[in-house]
């Protein structure tokens, strides 16, 4: 079964948690996470409220935070897998995070899932309306920088990511 995309829902709880637990209470990018989040029923249940709240138009956000897309990355009815559509780029954004960020549990790293969600995400972008986006990653993390590559991300520049809490990170673009 091809690789899906799923809002955010209560229905895949039991998937979301064991995800989120498999990431061992590390910073999950693309995941809207706090930082070491406890995969409980209340914690997925905030975050489905999160996820609707930010994406919808117009929606008042807390202040520094930006319109997003949330998204759980699905193959065959289980999350695999987070992505983000950052609709907008605060200072931050623009310089650490980017457009999209995106997570693969571990166990199932490897098999293409970031790509075709990468792409699932790209063409959602380039329907409403963007003609190129922003992502970054760890200038040591060969595999997103493969899928930021195979995708069509021009790297354009190798920056210090300290004040972001990581070493040097790579600033990619890609043309949509």
């Amino acid at each position: 079964m091809p690789i899906t995309l799923a809002s955010p829902s209560t229905d895949l709880f039991d998937s979301w948690a064991a995800t989120v637990a498999e990431f061992g209470g590390v910073h999950i990018d693309g995941a809207g996470l706090d930082l070491g989040t406890v995969p409980d029923r209340d914690a997925c249940e905030a975050f489905v409220a999160k996820a609707e709240l930010y994406g919808r138009p117009g929606a008042e956000l807390p202040d520094g935070h930006v319109p997003c897309d949330y998204f759980w990355i699905v193959d065959d009815g289980e999350v695999v897998g987070f992505i983000a559509f950052r609709r907008a780029l605060n200072d931050w954004l623009r310089t650490y995070g980017g457009h999209i960020g995106y997570s693969v549990r571990p166990s199932r790293r490897r098999e293409g899932i970031a790509g075709a969600a990468l792409g699932l995400v790209l063409e959602r972008a380039r329907e409403q309306g963007y003609d190129r986006v922003m992502l970054t990653c760890d200038d040591d993390n060969v595999g997103s920088a493969r899928t930021i590559e195979g995708a069509g991300g021009e790297h354009v520049d190798t920056i210090d990511g300290s004040d972001a809490g990581h070493g040097a990170m790579r600033q990619y673009w890609i043309t949509l």
